[in-house]
This record gives C-alpha cells, sequence and structure tokens, in this order.
C-alpha cells in the first residue's frame, strides 16, 4: 500500500505533526475564503440584492415618515389642548344652554347672558377639544384653527339682526309684532 506524502514525510522525520496540522489548516482556510476582489473595486452586487435594499430603505422611509406625523398631531393637539385651557371663558354664574350645530348634530353648551351676546356679536368662538366644547376669544380661535381647522365651529350665518337702510325710518306697528 501506497502512504501519503505527509505519512512519508513524518516517517521520514523532516516535519513534525504540528506541521502537518497547520499545514492542513490553512488549506482548509484557503477553501473557505473567497477570493478577495481587487483594491479600490467594490465587490459587485447582485441586482436581486439592490432591489431587496432600496424596498427596504422605502419602507423604513415611510415609516419614519408616519411616526413623524404621529408625533406632530400630538404635539397640535396639546397646543390646542393648552390653548383652550388657558383661554377659556367661563359662565359667570348658573348658564343657560346654548345650542349650536356640529357638523350634523346640534350640540348644548351652558352660557350666561353676556356670554350668548358675545356670540351673537362674533367676539367668541366655540372650540373643540379632547374634554368638549369651550368659549374662547375670536384671537385664540384663530390660533387653534391655524393648528386644526376642524377644531374650531363656525358661527352662525346671520346671528345678529340688521335693518336694511332703506326701511330705517319706518317703524314697526304694534299689531305686527308678537
Amino acid at each position: 500500500m501506497s502512504t501519503s506524502l505527509r505519512d512519508q514525510m513524518l516517517k521520514a522525520g523532516l516535519v513534525n505533526k504540528k506541521q502537518v496540522s497547520d499545514a492542513e489548516r490553512q488549506l482548509q482556510r484557503q477553501e473557505r475564503v473567497p477570493p478577495q476582489h481587487v483594491k479600490g473595486k467594490a465587490p459587485v452586487a447582485v441586482p436581486a440584492m439592490q432591489a431587496r435594499q432600496a424596498a427596504k430603505t422605502a419602507r423604513d422611509q415611510e415609516l419614519n415618515r408616519q411616526q413623524r406625523d404621529k408625533a406632530e398631531k400630538k404635539a397640535r393637539l396639546a397646543q390646542i389642548k393648552q390653548l383652550v385651557e388657558q383661554n377659556r371663558i367661563v359662565p359667570a354664574g348658573d348658564g343657560e344652554p346654548y345650542n349650536f350645530v356640529d357638523g350634523a348634530k346640534i350640540r348644548r353648551i351652558l352660557v350666561d347672558a353676556a356670554i350668548r351676546d358675545r356670540l351673537g356679536r362674533g367676539d367668541v368662538s366655540i372650540v373643540r377639544h379632547s374634554d368638549g366644547y369651550d368659549v374662547v376669544p375670536m384671537a385664540i380661535a384663530a390660533r387653534v384653527r391655524e393648528r386644526d381647522s376642524s377644531a374650531v365651529i363656525p358661527a352662525a350665518a346671520g346671528g345678529g339682526e340688521k335693518i336694511d337702510d332703506a326701511y330705517q325710518a319706518f317703524t314697526v306697528p304694534d299689531d305686527l309684532i308678537w
């Protein structure tokens, strides 16, 4: 039987076991390591890898945008809540119900006579926020509208009675007032 070159060299005493095992490990490493790329050139990526990387990047950007939008919305709601809580107009005493339209529903808040008059003149406005509805000055309502236009309840059209100038000199007879 023929013996391997390694065994023959070990018998002859030309190499020792440590040198043989080091040579075997070096051969295994050479088989495992892929060939090195030329210096200065990047390895060429497979088109499928590039497509996956581009899809992952797009997905990450979309998730980041959604998180940023959610944080901005939360900050705007906190600003609205702070504005309303600091500037709300509270009725002086027991209030009377004041009905107003919010979307397709009729809502009710308690206001006193002074606030009711100011609502009719357009000096104050009704604002919706997390807890319900509050009355705030028009300047604050404008600042709330900048942050969320749906939070301010639009004033009712034709709230105050305006007399036409051509008919101002005429008085209404007593029997027509009921």
